[in-house]
């Protein structure tokens, strides 16, 4: 393999002395078949990723969005780097990689970090200009946009078949959810969205991002997607930080910007709520039986405490 990824990197014209297994990489493993740190003869960084063969479509899509936010210069972006035949992705020995720079930050204080109050600003604004400098990405609305209303009632039927325990657990999040929000959510204003925004996904420095990372969500989805995702996992690392200043100085953020419409206010907690059975999903498919149970107690907190979030989110 090493020398795979050697003959690999050469088609970027670099000479790889070292891959650094001591570094570990930040994001999601699952995004790819295995992924690398190599350092260069030059001391250069990147990060070598190795990809699945059916994920190829879907990467060059992302390749393409983070090529047009870099280039209109949407700042904590690390674009994919061409090979020396100009395209992205470099097939060697029936394997399919790309590359880019490796990113270097500071780790984050967890859980600690969900109550450190400069961060709500920071995270609001990168929100504020993705919205603005994706608007007239035309490419981003080939494939329509996500319906999280259909992921849910798909999920629920699933969880009706095999995990029958559950539902006694999830139905009154379903029946809350169904009441208004499903009928709302249609109606939405959409926009290009990170599709998996929490802090966990960035790369900090002491003082605000270095860049953003796993975008494979990515796409059109209703506006306060990527906010409602990253409040519900602020949420989950402690229900306190939900009255916290991180929140509540990120949503002002927002707020202030009118990026957000009146619909999209009114339905911020109801949102909260509904990505969070995309995280039930993921546990699920892993079969994480902890993680399972507080997800769904984090649901009916949410659910009990509705009132009160939605009068310290001013909404």
């Amino acid at each position: 393999m090493e020398d795979v990824i050697k003959r690999a990197a050469a088609k970027w014209h670099l000479d790889v002395q070292a891959i650094r297994h001591d570094i570990v990489v930040c994001g999601s493993p699952d995004r790819c078949e295995s992924r690398f740190v190599i350092e260069t003869a030059d001391n250069g960084m990147y990060l070598m990723e190795s990809l699945k063969p059916a994920d190829l479509r879907r990467k060059k899509t992302i390749i393409r969005h983070l090529a047009y936010l870099h280039e209109n210069n949407l700042s904590g972006i690390t674009p994919y780097i061409r090979n020396r035949d100009g395209t992205y992705i470099t097939a060697m020995d029936h394997r399919y990689f790309q590359l880019s720079r490796f990113v270097e930050g500071v780790a984050l204080n967890r859980p600690d970090y969900v109550f450190e109050k400069w961060r709500g600003p920071v995270l609001a604004n990168f929100l504020i200009d993705l919205h603005r400098v994706s608007r007239e990405m035309p490419f981003a609305r080939d494939k329509g946009s996500f319906s999280i209303v259909c992921f849910i009632n798909a999920l629920f039927r699933k969880i009706a078949t095999h995990e029958p325990a559950l539902i006694k657990k999830i139905q009154p999040v379903m029946d809350f959810l169904a009441k208004d929000f499903f009928s709302a959510h249609g109606r939405l204003p959409k926009t290009f969205c990170h599709g998996d925004f929490h802090a966990l996904n960035i790369i900090w420095s002491d003082t605000g991002i270095c860049t953003v990372i796993d975008w494979e969500f990515s796409g059109i989805k209703p506006e306060v997607y990527d906010m409602a995702n990253m409040i519900g996992c602020i949420g989950i690392e402690n229900p306190e930080a939900l009255a916290g200043n991180l929140v509540t100085d990120f949503i002002f953020r927002i707020r202030e910007s009118g990026m957000i419409s009146t619909p999209g206010w009114h339905c911020l907690l109801s949102f909260v709520v509904a990505t969070r059975f995309a995280w039930l999903s993921e546990w699920l498919r892993h079969q994480d039986q902890e993680m399972i149970d507080m997800e769904t107690d984090y649901m009916t907190i949410l659910l009990n405490n509705r009132h009160e979030l939605n009068d310290i989110w001013k909404i």
